[in-house]
């Protein structure tokens, strides 16, 4: 069974994690002042996941995913799939370890977007259906009107790129402390499918993909704080 894909982010212009196949939104600033509100969140390292009524899907949604990392996920989805109908759920995956180590990590699977039908929901909707499926949402870091001038947003997001993740952040290979991975910039409200590219943003820190297209031959688990 196949489900429709998440939509891609587009980055900010000077978000320096972008690579050459990545987009990037030039006309960020005329689509933030349409806004009443804008949610900051952290952007997670792990893989984008949605738990529909036909099973849980990665990021191609041709067919539901069968991947070890997500045994435990799919595992969660059985116990809630019923209650979907046509409700999707998208959340970040941190189950195997990437660029980043988390070292307070309390959970595996965090909500951060919602669709139903033709709309994505908004942010007080995608928090209610997360904890109504008993689900924990991305750490969120601020829920602000947007800022008067272009400059005073740049630096309210560099402030919330540069510390490191709520889950605490090491460099997965060295093992020395990092920034988190990023932050992601969304509208508040309620926005049609097709425009996301429109309505959320992200900044990328600088370098932070590292591992290659080989990593799942030698992936390893991520750790949770109250696992023993």
């Amino acid at each position: 069974m196949e489900s429709r894909k998440y939509e891609r982010t587009y980055h900010l212009p000077w978000s320096p994690g972008r690579t050459s196949d990545d987009k990037v939104q030039t006309d960020y600033w005329q689509y933030l002042n349409r806004m009443n509100q804008i949610v900051f969140t952290e952007k997670l390292d792990g893989e984008n996941n949605c738990l529909s009524r036909h099973g849980v899907f990665a990021r191609s949604h041709a067919a539901p995913t069968a991947s070890p990392w997500t045994a435990r996920l799919r595992e969660r989805w059985a116990l809630v799939k019923s209650d979907l109908g046509e409700l999707e759920i998208f959340g970040e995956n941190v189950y195997a370890l990437h660029s980043i180590e988390y070292t307070r990590l309390e959970d595996y699977f965090f909500v951060f977007a919602a669709r139903y039908l033709d709309q994505w929901l908004c942010w007080e909707e995608v928090c209610f259906y997360a904890d109504a499926l008993g689900l924990p949402v991305v750490p969120v870091l601020g829920v602000l009107p947007v800022p008067a001038d272009e400059q005073t947003f740049k630096k309210m997001v560099l402030r919330f790129a540069s510390p490191e993740s709520v889950f605490g952040s090491t460099d997965a290979n060295s093992g020395l402390p990092c920034s988190r991975e990023g932050v992601v910039i969304r509208d508040f409200r309620a926005f049609p499918v097709g425009q996301l590219s429109t309505h959320v943003l992200k900044y990328v820190r600088k370098d932070h993909v590292q591992t290659t297209e080989h990593w799942t031959r030698n992936w390893r688990p991520a750790r949770l704080i109250n696992h023993y």
